[in-house]
Formats: structure tokens, sequence, C-alpha cells
């Protein structure tokens, strides 16, 4: 190794410091060369995915495509998105599912592109409809959950022979999940219900983007059928959250799944109860009642005679027995009020009468949390202690007849159950064809400036340098020299390419000359100094062979 060394250095060292310089200046050079061509091949050509975007849309679209892994890059102007060329139908369609660009300039800031001639009242009415219809559908979609939404308005016509006023309506479609838009049709109802003068929620229709009805008429809450199952999905709801929530940080959230089934009494109950107390009386009323009574009596006595009998005759007075009797009466009563509370109690919540519940927990990651050489009975006993957990978390009775059933299986490959097909051959040479096209072109110009650049220029630079031009032989200078008998010219050493040189002999030829070309490039500058060079050699020729 250092005798390979010591060649290297003593090869540098016979090139000389200027062409040293030279070859770094060459290799700098095609270094350039390289990179400049690298940078220019593979940047990524880009297609224009949306224009005109507000600030707030460009932000939200690159938070999404840079989770999704896709490249993009925005314009100068600030509204407009470009994607690598091949993936803007895949943009699309996610950014689609995700309700972006929300911004469709449909605002209040109508009116900035309203002229304030020639504009009459029907159209000042309908652009006034169409902005609020505009903000409205804003609101919406910044509500949780809610990524797209469209409004229609219909407002009240005034006319002067029409006895009942028309009253205005609206309805809205809104694009989310299937617990999002069932949570939010009540809450968009008096939303747009309120932003518009005169509407009544109750005529305000709710849809989702499959069609479903979410809320129509009168409100969804009051009827029996909307409300329990719109309880009972909430209860499962909760519930799953729950278990989510109790097993997530032991087993990961891909290693488990639970289903909730609940059955939910939504039966209004009314009740009326009536209490006394006896212990607390109040008088309520006092009556009294008082009599007395004096009776005298007398009867008449003695006996009969004529005198009594006889006209114009005085009767004589006579003793007769004479009664008297007095009595006194006092009655009095007195009503007491008992103390009584009546209570009426109207209930209209909820109980649950039963639950059955349903987890799977991926082997795999018992096995892996238990060891590889666990038994049966440790997947067993670990599947009990979960069982427990979950029991805790969902508030699970047995007096109340609940089924809870928890096993431990082997999950397939895929997102619940179903497998991800992976993108064939044709599809990822398509979707790498621009690279690999790059790719390609950049290994043929780094060829290409290796190959008729590098090489020659370093094969030139390594012959040995001497001060001096090589010294052929006399012979061979005389046969170069132009002779009487060439008429002039050149002798067959003096060609500048034979018969079977390469292109490659020609670019060396050219860049460094033969000896004979030089020592005839000498004679035509100065005939003395090359008569001089020519005495010279012969003297060493004379010398060496005496």
């Amino acid at each position: 190794m250092p005798e390979q060394l010591n060649a290297v250095f003593q090869n540098l060292r016979d090139f000389g410091p200027r062409r040293i310089a030279m070859m770094g200046a060459i290799v700098a050079l095609v270094m350039a060369v390289i990179v400049v061509g690298s940078i220019y091949l593979n940047r990524p050509a880009y297609d224009t995915l949306y224009v005109g975007l507000e600030r707030s849309d460009v932000n939200q679209i690159g938070l999404v495509l840079g989770e999704a892994g896709i490249g993009f890059d925005v314009g100068a102007d600030g509204t407009t998105v470009l994607v690598p060329a091949g993936t803007t139908a895949q943009a699309r369609m996610l950014l689609a599912e995700k309700g972006l660009p929300t911004s469709a300039n449909a605002g209040y800031e109508l009116f900035d592109n309203v002229g304030s001639l020639g504009l009459t009242s029907f159209m000042q009415q309908i652009t006034r409809v169409r902005a609020l219809e505009g903000e409205i559908a804003r609101t919406i979609q910044s509500i949780s959950g809610i990524r797209a939404a469209r409004v229609h308005i219909v407002m009240s016509e005034r006319a002067n022979f029409r006895r009942d006023e028309q009253k205005p309506s609206a309805s809205v479609v809104i694009r989310a999940s299937e617990m999002d838009a069932t949570r939010s049709a009540s809450s968009i109802r008096y939303l747009v219900a309120a932003a518009v003068p005169g509407l009544d929620a109750q005529d305000v229709t709710v849809l989702d983007s499959s069609g479903t009805l979410l809320a129509a008429g009168d409100d969804p809450n009051n009827t029996s059928v909307s409300r329990s199952l719109g309880v009972e999905r909430t209860v499962e709801t909760q519930i799953e959250d729950n278990i989510r929530r109790a097993l997530a940080p032991y087993l990961g959230p891909d290693n488990f799944r639970a289903s909730v089934k609940a059955d939910v009494n939504t039966d209004t109950r009314q009740t009326e109860e009536t209490i006394f107390d006896p212990e607390s009386r109040v008088e309520r009323s006092i009556q009294v009642v008082r009599a007395n009574e004096n009776n005298s009596q007398t009867s008449a006595g003695g006996t009969a005679s004529v005198e009594q009998n006889l006209p114009e005759a005085a009767a004589t007075p006579t003793d007769a027995p004479q009664s008297s009797a007095q009595s006194e009466r006092k009655e009095e009563t007195t009503n007491y009020e008992m103390n009584s509370k009546r209570i009426a109690t109207v209930s209209n919540g909820y109980s649950v009468t039963k639950m059955s519940i349903a987890v799977v927990v991926n082997r795999d990651r018992i096995m892996a949390i238990l060891g590889d050489k666990a038994t049966p009975e440790q997947v067993a006993e670990r599947v009990a202690e979960i069982q427990k957990l979950v029991s805790s978390a969902t508030g699970y009775s047995e007096a109340r007849g609940d089924v809870i059933d928890v096993s431990a299986v082997e999950f397939i490959d895929g997102l619940d159950g179903q497998e991800i097909e992976a993108p064939g051959i044709m599809a990822s040479v398509g979707q790498h064809a621009g690279t690999m096209i790059n790719a390609a072109a950049f290994i043929v110009v780094v060829f290409l400036v290796a190959f008729f650049g590098l090489k020659p220029m370093v094969a030139a630079l390594g012959r040995p340098a001497t001060d001096a031009l090589p010294g052929p032989s006399f012979e061979e200078v005389q046969r170069s020299l132009p002779g009487p008998e060439t008429g002039g010219e050149k002798g067959p050493l003096h060609t500048t390419a034979s018969a079977g040189s390469t292109p490659l002999d020609d670019l060396r030829q050219k860049l460094r000359p033969a000896p004979q070309d030089r020592l005839a490039r000498m004679v035509d500058l100065n005939e003395e100094r090359s008569a001089l060079i020519l005495r010279k050699w012969a003297n060493q020729e004379a010398a060496a062979a005496s």
C-alpha cells in the first residue's frame, strides 16, 4: 500500500503544478456540469391543480397534500396550487373527499363586482340571496366534522293581491360522516333559521350528500322513533369510545375492535305524588254556636160555675198554676288544614335496559406482550383481565342482563378486515415513468461528458512533460522535412491522420500534435533556431557513436 501511494505521489509530481491545476479545473467543470444537469433533469414537472384560491384554502390544501405524501408547490401569486405531473387526479379526489377547496367566492364579496348603474331591484334581491347563501354555507363548513355544505333559500315574496303571506324556506345539503351529520342537523336548522328573517326552524330541510333526510318538518328530536334511534346511537358511541380509551394505551388502536348494541327505553314518564304531613297542622276556621231558651207557661185552674156563664158579670180571678223553663246551649267547631306536598314529574330521559358488548383482540399482540413461550392458560388469563377492564369501562351490570364477550383472534392484514391490494407493475411503472426517464437522461449526459470530455483530457494531460521537443532520429527528421521528391509536400510521417484512425485519435492529434508537426512549425517560424537544434542533435549522435 505505501508503494502504491508513493507511485501516485510520484506521478502527481511528474505532472507538475500546471497540469495538476488544469486537471482540477477539468474535474470541477465536469462536476458542475453533472450537478446542473441532475438538478435540471430531475426537476419534477408540475401541473396546475387549482387557481384563484384564497389563502385559507391554500393552507388547508397544503396540509392535506402533505399528510398524503403528495408534493406540491404554490404559485408566485399565492393563489395557485401545483402538483407533480401524474398526481393531479389523485390530489383532486383526495381534496374532494376533504371538502376542499371551500372558497366558492359567493359570499358578500359578490357586491364588490356589482356596479351601481343598471342594476334592477330584482338583480339586487337575487345577489343578496346568493350572498346570504354563501355566508351561511361558510359558517356551516366551519362546524367540526362538516366537510362541505350548500344552502338554498327561498325568500318570502310580497304581493298586493295576495291574502296569505308566503313564508321563507331553506334546504341545506351537507357532506360529513354519518355521526357528525346526524348530530349537527338540528343545530344547522336553528343556525339557518336565525340567519334568515322570518324563517322557522321547522321550515329548514337538511340532507346529506347521499340523499338521506336528516331533518325536515317538525323537530325530529320530538318524534319518538327518531329520538329513540338517536339516543341508541349516542349511547353505543359513548360506550365504544370508553372501550377505546381504556384499551388503546394497552393494546394499541389497531389491535382490537369493539361493537356495542344497547337497548334503550325512551318512553316519556309522568309521576304525580301527594304527601301529607300530620305533624304540621294549621287552624283553618273556628265556628261557635250559642243558643238560650226561656219558656213560661200558665195553666187555667178552678171549677166551672153559673156566674161564669152570666153576661155582664165580672169574672173573678182565680189562682191558676204557672210553670217556667230556661235552657242555654253552646257549640264550637274548629277546622284544621294539614300540610301536604304535591309532586308532578315529567321525564323525557332514557334508561338502558340491556347491553350486548363484543370485543375482539389481536392474538399476536397478546403473544407479543406475554412472549413467544406463552401458554394458552396465560392467554386466557390476559383475556379475562381485558374483559374485567371492559366491564368497568362500560358499566356492565349482570342484574340488568348485560352480555359481554371478549375473544382473542388472529387479525388479517388490512384495515378492518379488508385486504389492501398492492398496486400492479404497470401502475408502478406509469407512476414512476417520469422519474425513470429523467434518471436515464441524467446517466446518458454523465456518460457523454465523461467519455468525450474527461477521458481525452486526462489522457492528454497524462503524457510525460518535457521542456524540449522529443528527439526523433536524424533520419526521421529528414524524412519529415519537405524534400524535392515530395514536391514540397510532407512525408509519410507528417500525416495528421492515418487511414485507420478513430475520432478519438483525431481529437488527441488536435489537442497534442505529433513531433513532426511541431518541428515543421518551428522551421516555419524560425529556420536558424531549427538548424541549430538539428546540429545539436547531430553532434550528440556523433559523440554517442564514437
